[in-house]
């Protein structure tokens, strides 16, 4: 690529805790990918935290489609189009509406259907709104549900340990008959060891690779493995490349918070190794 890559992340934005865009900024920085956030809201800190009366929670849905007509004044291109969190069925429309304007055939649509986590989800999704996401996925290049995503996606029943051939079933039929490309995370295949199964829609191949697993609920980790693998793919990576660094940088972070005797509810405490990440760009 002969210039610096340029994504649009749409994710929220929280003062404290390791999630969303206080990860993408960082690591696709350290990638040398400029990073162009499109804030769905902010919040004092992440909503892992216990509920607190002095919480502040600033919903950012009205600037966001504002936004995309002045980046269309400015002649901005992206290279890749990345989604997180999305708290209302308006921040979908206005997602929608970035893709529409800002897509070409050159630009990778990821999105990471943020739903849920370990079978339960999350309070503020509906039903109006789970259905949104379904038909948001069908407009992606790659989606990079965790377990309980892919289940509420193919309306089945979560399943915390699926069998190899289901995971296999599952990535076919998350792809949409191979029209995208599919990143599974939480997926184990040996006691002790979890990671992230794969199809690539450019040759159908999958691919597996996984680490040490590391005790602890830790927040945003899911943000910090998009993120990497997306700052791979710009690279030029396959997807099993890009989701191989990305697992290993993902569990190393883990495994240093754990270390450090570090809440896991603060996020995984990654900064000290992202000159990891800038000479993956070497």
């Amino acid at each position: 690529m002969d210039h610096t890559p340029r994504v649009a992340a749409v994710h929220d934005l929280s003062g404290f805790g390791r999630c969303s865009l206080t990860v993408a900024l960082p690591v696709l920085s350290a990638f040398g990918v400029q990073c162009c956030p499109l804030p769905t809201a902010y919040l004092s800190a992440h909503t892992g935290f216990p509920a607190s009366p002095h919480a502040v929670f600033q919903d950012l849905t009205d600037v966001m489609a504002p936004t995309l007509p002045h980046w269309s004044e400015l002649g901005v291109t992206f290279d890749a189009i990345y989604s997180g969190f999305l708290g209302s069925a308006a921040q979908i429309d206005a997602l929608t509406q970035l893709i529409a304007t800002f897509r070409t055939p050159d630009t990778l649509v990821i999105v990471d259907p943020v739903m849920g986590d370990h079978g339960v989800l999350y309070r503020t999704y509906t039903e109006e709104l789970c259905a949104r996401m379904d038909c948001l996925v069908e407009s992606a290049d790659l989606i990079t549900p965790n377990l309980t995503e892919a289940a509420r996606l193919l309306k089945e029943d979560y399943d915390p340990a699926p069998t190899e051939a289901k995971v296999e079933d599952w990535l076919h039929r998350l792809s949409g008959g191979g029209r995208r490309s599919v990143a599974l995370t939480g997926v184990s295949r040996a006691p002790g060891r979890v990671g992230c199964a794969s199809l690539d829609r450019t040759d159908g191949s999958l691919s597996f690779h996984d680490a040490p697993f590391i005790e602890g609920r830790f927040s945003g980790t899911g943000d910090l493995f998009a993120s990497v693998m997306l700052g791979k793919l710009l690279q030029g990576a396959s997807l099993s490349d890009a989701t191989a660094v990305a697992v290993s940088f993902t569990q190393s972070c883990a495994a240093r918070t754990h270390a450090l005797g570090l809440p896991p509810v603060w996020g995984p405490d990654f900064e000290p190794l992202l000159p990891f990440l800038m000479q993956q760009r070497q």
